[in-house]
């Protein structure tokens, strides 16, 4: 099965992001195909170079980014959500005039359409957060 997974919860802020990430690995060890991750609205902050939980917590964010590179996965980040919450790529900076970029090499940021094309072209969507 091909899914589609948006995730809308902030990491360390609702169990929706860290159930997403459970998900996500679930279905890749059954031999699922992911089509596509869309972060959107306070899930953009999973793309957040910038993370920096305490030691002896759980490492959310770089969770997430092991879980990318090593099943080479498209991550996207939702561009307007992510401009809204401070969430750059160095383009984005340059053209923002900001002082530094922080998306993580990991993701790309997008927009809509991304999850569209992704939705239409899957098995299924599944959303995780409110």
């Amino acid at each position: 099965m091909i899914f589609t997974v948006v995730v809308l919860g902030a990491p360390y802020s609702s169990a929706a992001n860290s159930t997403a990430l459970r998900f996500c690995r679930a279905a890749l060890e059954q031999g699922h195909t992911l089509k596509r991750i869309f972060f959107y609205g306070d899930g953009v902050h999973t793309g957040s170079s910038l993370s920096a939980p305490p030691q002896d917590e759980y490492k959310l964010t770089e969770q997430w980014q092991s879980l990318i590179r090593e099943n080479q996965l498209d991550a996207i980040v939702c561009i307007a959500a992510a401009l809204r919450r401070g969430v750059l790529d160095a383009d984005e900076q340059q053209r923002y005039q900001k002082s530094a970029a922080n998306l993580s090499q990991d993701f790309t940021l997008s927009g809509l359409g991304q999850l569209i094309e992704a939705s239409a072209t899957s098995d299924r969507t599944i959303t995780f957060g409110a």
